[in-house]
């Protein structure tokens, strides 16, 4: 069969893509703006057709007057004659994750026309949007089975109505959240955890899988085929491949990514289990229950002979390096022999990941030195090769035959565009949706240095310097530290961190990836662990010296800011160095010990710290908690931003709290800016609006703009 063209002859035809990132001292471009993040399009989700002759994807819409983004659904030809895109879906209400039925005549949708999210379906030749579920609890992250004959999709219910008949099941679900709705006691009542997660109430819902029979356009009864109290689908997206689910190659089973059954909220053993269509019972079929780590991801080789899945060695550990795994199955999805590694050495986490054009080749992207690129992997011998290379690129959607392949690349300087690659000269979308307004903006292209970081090791950075820099001149620094801890600042494109928009207030950006960042392989992931305040701060400041040598920057302004891990670091600072003109920190750990205490996924803390407080290693809790050292006032007295939300469940409300408390009662110039409406990020358009205006002015306050 016919493969992907491989790393030498790859060919990306960018015809449809004007030169957008030449000449960024144009004067006839300007700095970005605040307002300019709201007026981009949010391009996202491609799906490329069976045949591979069209795309489709979502697009987003900033509404600021009424605070919310509204995405309809596009189509375009993957022929570069085929034309522009077109918009399919105009409801006032977001039309979002498509999927093509296997025949191509159909595109399946989720949207909130109807108040709540539910599945729709419109015929690609023309005709109305029609609605195939009225489900109480929503529908979402649906698939078609090989044959198009059944839906399956996620929904939310509440597990002592789940082994019910449909009808009455759902009945009563609606019964029961109506009232919860329309009672005046708004208390809660919790026996176990997870009762909360990132930034919602879970209650006692789980997360199960129902699968529906659709006939000429229209959807049949759902059945829960995973009933019971237990999530059939990844309660956090660090388990998540995006993929989650799969029907079996004979259409029979659903095999899925299922939450541990016990301890859940200190476990990460995720697993892969299986159940009839026809339904099942509780007990689901566990084909993974050999390894006490997290598996996930399932999907099935074009033959239907291979299952390929995600999983990871150390019980406990979410930033675990993940390998990709293959066990040859049966029509239905049951394991025949035992799981193989496929990259069992490849210092490389796999991400999400797509069948190429033959049962022998993986398409994945995965982080790695401070960019994504896409991966090619040949399952018959192990070879890993970069097939994409470049920036950040994700979402990876691929043709029936595996000769098209569509994805998302977004970089530094510009936000998501859709690409193709493949045999033909293919139309890439690129920057259709964005490129008037690209068209306005001077933005920067960033430079990567490395530096000797804690024990001579490299430590990559990124240097973004401002529209109309001067060489000549002094500049401010801006100093980001990325969360994660496991994360990385990659050469991508972010409307919550944008370091774009930083640069253009007049500040030169610095985005380290110190220890613990992804993309540097799994023993540089590792160091974080138990050491938060130790070899990754020294990193941090090596880093900070090199831009201090740098004859363009200007010492007496330095500014540092981050969120969560970075966050944390904000707060370590605080207590460590006074280089440091102001700190802005955002969501970040103040109290190792409260932290462990309220937040959700404990497995996390235990892993860094080794146990729980009250064991064995309390000297790590400890040792590099921030709030021990708020007496230092020679080094405790740096001016603070402080910016926490109530819904912040992942990194409680309290950390802040008793950050600002403390810098309140040492006289140390601060403010806290608190969002009673949002949760670890800030997501709604005002609201983001607001936390830009609210940064950028306290950071010009203490740290003046632009050279001199």
């Amino acid at each position: 069969m016919k493969r992907l063209l491989p790393n030498r002859l790859l060919v990306l035809v960018l015809l449809l893509i004007p030169v957008i990132h030449a000449d960024a001292q144009d004067s006839k471009r300007r700095p970005m703006q605040i307002d300019d993040l709201f007026r981009f399009k949010r391009v996202v989700e491609p799906r490329v057709s069976p045949d591979g002759k069209r795309v489709a994807y979502a697009v987003g819409d900033v509404d600021l007057d009424n605070n919310k983004t509204v995405y309809h659904l596009w189509i375009a030809s993957t022929d570069e004659k085929g034309g522009q895109p077109r918009q399919l879906t105009n409801a006032p209400k977001s039309d979002r994750n498509p999927r093509w039925s296997p025949d191509g005549k159909n595109i399946l949708f989720e949207s909130t026309r109807s108040g709540d999210s539910q599945l729709w379906m419109i015929p690609v030749g023309g005709g109305e949007a029609r609605r195939l579920t009225s489900i109480s609890t929503g529908a979402n992250n649906a698939i078609w089975s090989p044959d198009g004959s059944h839906i399956s999709f996620v929904s939310a219910v509440f597990p002592e109505n789940s082994e019910k008949p449909f009808k009455e099941s759902d009945k009563l679900n609606k019964k029961r959240m109506d009232e919860i709705a329309q009672n005046p006691v708004k208390a809660k009542t919790f026996t176990k955890l997870f009762f909360r997660h990132w930034d919602e109430y879970v209650e006692d819902k789980r997360q199960h899988l129902f699968v529906m029979p659709v006939n000429d356009g229209q959807g049949g009864e759902p059945r829960d085929v995973t009933p019971g109290d237990r999530d059939a689908y990844p309660t956090s997206t660090t388990f998540s491949s995006g993929e989650d689910f799969s029907f079996s190659p004979d259409g029979k089973y659903l095999v899925f990514t299922a939450v541990p059954a016990k301890n859940e909220a200190w476990s990460t053993n995720y697993d892969i289990c299986r159940v009839p269509i026809t339904g099942g019972s509780a007990e689901w079929e566990c084909l993974t229950k050999d390894n006490p780590a997290a598996d996930g991801g399932p999907q099935f080789s074009p033959d239907g002979k291979v299952l390929v899945y995600r999983a990871q060695k150390k019980a406990g550990f979410e930033a675990d390096r993940w390998q990709l795994m293959a066990v040859d199955v049966d029509a239905g999805g049951a394991f025949k022999g035992a799981p193989r590694s496929l990259t069992p050495d490849w210092d490389r986490s796999p991400d999400s990941f797509v069948w190429g054009p033959s049962a022998n080749i993986i398409y994945c992207h995965a982080d790695d030195q401070g960019g994504v690129p896409i991966f090619e992997i040949d399952i018959q011998n192990g070879k890993v090769d970069k097939f994409i290379s470049g920036q950040m690129n994700g979402s990876l959607s691929v043709s029936k035959d595996g000769n098209v392949l569509a994805f998302t690349k977004t970089a530094m300087d510009h936000p998501v565009e859709i690409r193709l690659a493949g045999y033909k000269k293919l139309n890439a979308i690129g920057a259709f949706h964005n490129q008037a307004l690209l068209d306005e903006l001077d933005r920067p292209r960033p430079e990567s240095v490395t530096v000797k970081g804690a024990n001579g090791d490299p430590m990559q950075m990124w240097i973004l310097k401002p529209p109309g820099f001067d060489p000549n001149k002094k500049w401010p620094l801006a100093f980001l530290v990325h969360g994660g801890p496991q994360g990385a600042w990659e050469d991508g494109w972010s409307f919550r961190w944008n370091p774009q928009a930083w640069a253009a207030q007049g500040y030169v950006v610095a985005l380290p990836n110190p220890r613990g960042s992804t993309g540097f392989g799994q023993k540089y992931v590792d160091e974080i662990s138990g050491d938060w305040g130790g070899k990754c701060y020294t990193d941090l400041m090596a880093g900070l010296a090199y831009l201090e040598k740098q004859p363009y920057i200007d010492t007496a302004r330095m500014a540092a800011a981050g969120a969560s891990f970075g966050g944390y670091m904000m707060n370590w600072f605080a207590v460590n160095t006074d280089k440091f003109k102001t700190l802005i920190t955002h969501c970040g750990v103040w109290n190792f010990d409260s932290m462990y205490a309220t937040t959700e996924e404990i497995w996390f803390d235990e892993w860094e710290h080794g146990g729980p407080p009250w064991g064995k290693n309390r000297e790590s809790y400890e040792k590099h908690s921030p709030h021990r050292l708020a007496g230092n006032l020679s080094k405790f007295k740096t001016p603070m931003l402080v910016i926490h939300n109530d819904l912040d469940f992942r990194v409680p409300v309290s950390e802040g709290l008793q950050l600002f408390t403390t810098l309140q009662r040492q006289g140390v110039p601060s403010r806290f800016v608190n969002f009673p409406d949002e949760g670890h990020w800030v997501l709604k358009p005002r609201n983001s609006q607001h936390w830009h205006n609210e940064v950028f002015a306290w950071l010009k306050k203490h740290v003046p703009a632009g050279g001199r």
